[in-house]
């Protein structure tokens, strides 16, 4: 994947796509030449429906089982999501729920057996309930009622309980429980929510809990209640607006991690000493850093930042946050990782412009190549008929650059131009990745030039470029 500014010759044409008014209609202003490629390089492309790309595999989630041999997965193989274990070593998967009207969702194995978490919901009402299903294969609803809509929240730090987040008591705010290991299930109130808080990460020993206050899309307040005292500390004071994210505890419980655009236009990871109030800055990009979360034993932190329309790993010691290898695959952008018991090895899901996201596993300690459980797109497609994704740049009216992700077709070339598309994904916010899209490709193996512009407004590129939804000049077609 390259990044580089639209070439000269096809510029003008970007400018009349998209940039409407500002420049003299014809029909060119339809298509798109490509100046990277002759007729003589271009390969025979096989033509596939749009039945095809759609028939793909979608996986998501991913918990290693407590002797590492598994992995837990839900994937829509079945035309719905169902849950699975998937073997570790490759040798395949199993199929451990049998939905075929609502979609199963996997959370994760239970600690030391074989007792998994998963969450659904009832005809697509989007109120999921958690549901927990033991090895026989029974089922127990972990959170049952009507009208009420439930989440995982996470294993306390002894993998004794498990905390649930429910808005059963009142539906404008969701409480936390702790649910015990021992027989059925029985539950507590953690805490308590009668401000309006999203409740989200716990410290480990289940001292502490980060509290976030959203007071408008690009402006919210982060807090930290210490539950053995009540006291309420705000992490975030500021004024303007700031946005600030939640991200984690570290597994001595003496730090909270979160992520802040405070001072900068890009959000970066900050710690906040719970003992003392100290702050500090723990990795700072010319980016947007999405999270930072600590591996399953504590050992490491995996940080993952947004650069420019791609997933980017950094992983340091989390004890002296010195920086490490980050866990990687030649030509796969990974976007998440699951450590396994002992953090020996990784759960990474993975993809390229031309498949899907797949999941892997790979080793932490040695150099050996992650290993694919997964094949995610359509066996029927073959890879090297897609295209790869180039992150081009054009100028503005007024000079601002506006970044956006092109897709050219292997037979568009300066002698066979090709009608081009600009793609506008959806918002507010939001942002068009460089990754992946059945849609995208099935219209450029169709031979149109697609280009999935990130217009102002867009996430990823600083505040200032997201806040520019306020537009100021009286011309629509200034708009861009």
């Amino acid at each position: 994947m390259s990044d580089h500014r639209i070439p000269p010759v096809i510029s003008l044409i970007f400018a009349a796509l998209i940039l409407s008014g500002c420049g003299p209609e014809s029909d060119s202003t339809a298509q798109i030449i490509s100046d990277t490629q002759s007729e003589s390089s271009i390969p025979s492309i096989s033509n596939y429906t749009i039945e095809d790309f759609m028939s793909s595999t979608a996986y998501r989630g991913a918990s290693f089982s407590h002797d590492n041999a598994k992995i837990l997965v839900s994937n829509n193989s079945s035309g719905i999501y169902n849950v699975y274990a998937v073997n570790t070593d490759g040798s395949g998967e199993t199929q451990l729920t049998d939905s075929t009207t609502n979609a199963m969702v996997a959370i994760s194995y239970f600690p030391d057996d074989e007792r998994f978490l998963f969450t659904a919901d009832q005809g697509g009402n989007e109120l999921n309930h958690l549901y927990l299903q033991g090895p026989n294969g029974s089922v127990v609803d972990l959170t049952p009622g009507e009208n009420l809509k439930a989440s995982f929240s996470g294993w306390a730090g002894d993998n004794q309980s498990f905390y649930v987040q429910t808005n059963e008591r009142d539906p404008r705010f969701f409480d936390v429980y702790e649910y015990s290991l021992s027989e059925g299930y029985p539950r507590e109130m953690f805490f308590l929510n009668e401000e309006g808080f999203f409740p989200s990460s716990i410290s480990d020993n289940g001292q502490y809990i980060s509290l976030l206050k959203a007071i408008t899309t690009n402006d919210t307040n982060l807090y930290v209640q210490d539950l053995s005292n009540g006291e309420r500390t705000e992490i975030t004071p500021h004024t303007g607006n700031v946005s600030s994210s939640p991200s984690a505890f570290s597994p001595d419980n003496l730090y909270f991690y979160y992520t802040t655009d405070e001072g900068s236009e890009y959000q970066h990871l900050m710690r906040h000493d719970l003992a003392n109030g100290d702050k500090e800055t723990v990795v700072e990009m010319d980016w947007d850093i999405y999270y930072g979360v600590f591996s399953r034993e504590g050992n490491y932190l995996v940080v993952a930042a947004n650069v420019d329309a791609r997933t980017q790993l950094l992983m340091y010691d989390a004890n002296t946050l010195e920086p490490l290898d980050a866990p990687g695959i030649d030509n796969v952008n990974v976007t998440s990782v699951q450590f396994s018991h002992g953090d020996t090895e990784v759960a990474l899901y993975g993809s390229g412009s031309r498949f899907p996201s797949d999941l892997f596993v790979k080793s932490i300690s040695s150099n050996e190549q992650a290993r694919r459980l997964t094949q995610s797109l359509n066996a029927n497609i073959d890879s090297e008929h897609l295209v790869d994704a180039d992150v081009v740049r054009f100028s503005s009216y007024d000079g601002v650059e506006v970044p956006g992700v092109l897709y050219v077709p292997h037979s568009a070339s300066a002698d066979n131009k090709a009608a081009a598309m600009v793609w506008v994904h959806g918002g507010p916010g939001g942002q068009t990745r460089a990754s992946y899209s059945p849609l995208i490709q099935y219209l450029v193996n169709h031979g149109y030039v697609v280009y999935g512009i990130n217009n102002r407004g867009s996430s990823g590129y600083g505040k200032t470029f997201y806040a520019c939804l306020l537009y100021t000049s009286p011309s629509p077609r200034d708009r861009g």
